[in-house]
């Protein structure tokens, strides 16, 4: 079965076929004026922003917001890829499940345990695995590897919860790369993830990284993303 039509995103320009991924419109829009010349918004429905400009390379680039959570990414991913995207990669935050991840870290995300109910709904298996080229790419640029869980809840304060994910492998938590790789996985086009920590949730509460912190990040995480695609053979 073909990838479907745009019924939620409403193309006012053309899109790249390698796209970022954060799930913030604010993020997706800060990352466009950071890399984009003259960049043009691709899509502003349902306050989804999206923009698609030359990135350094002379390549075109998409910088395209999810929302939060995996039923909207999992709409989002799939119109892409109907309307043409290759190659998508994540660029979002994270809560470390562990110790010995800091705030602001960059991370790639080597394997998720899907969690959630959209990767699960898709039934592609509870363990996901990214385009290992790409990922190899994150990582050669100083991204950490870990292991992720996805999840549906933001807000869960159970750490029995916390515990059973940890015994199972999981370093981070998150929202969306578990649909991201289901679909991408399904419809045989490239996903991966690059995350930034931007909770710490090991030792119980929560410390969180601040607004301006958490703005220098996600430009990080754009720059760092952009340069992994930038160096994919047939990236350009």
């Amino acid at each position: 079965m073909p990838a479907p039509a745009p019924i939620h995103l409403r193309p006012a320009t053309d899109l790249a076929e390698r796209v970022l991924l954060p799930g913030d419109p604010h993020r997706a829009l800060a990352v466009a004026q950071d890399l984009l010349e003259k960049p043009l918004m691709f899509n502003h429905a349902r306050g989804l922003w999206g923009y698609t400009g030359s990135a350094p390379d002379g390549a075109p680039l998409t910088v395209q917001s999810t929302g939060m959570g995996g039923p909207s990414a999992a709409i989002v991913i799939e119109e892409l890829i109907g309307l043409g995207a290759r190659t998508l990669l994540r660029i979002g935050t994270c809560g470390a499940l562990v110790d010995g991840l800091e705030l602001g870290q960059l991370v790639a995300v080597n394997e998720v345990f899907g969690a959630d109910g959209a990767s699960t709904a898709l039934g592609t298996g509870r363990r996901l695995s990214p385009d290992p080229e790409l990922t190899s790419l994150l990582v050669d640029r100083g991204a950490r590897g870990v292991s992720a869980v996805s999840t549906d809840l933001f807000y869960d304060p159970r750490e029995e919860i916390h515990a059973r994910w940890r015994g199972e492998g999981a370093e981070v938590i998150e929202m969306e790369t578990a649909t991201l790789l289901a679909v991408t996985g399904m419809r045989e086009v490239t996903g991966a993830a690059l995350l930034v920590v931007s909770d710490l949730l090991a030792s119980g509460g929560r410390k969180r990284l601040d607004t301006e912190a958490l703005g220098a990040a996600g430009i990080a995480l754009g720059r760092a993303g952009y340069a992994a695609l930038a160096d994919t053979p047939g990236e350009t």
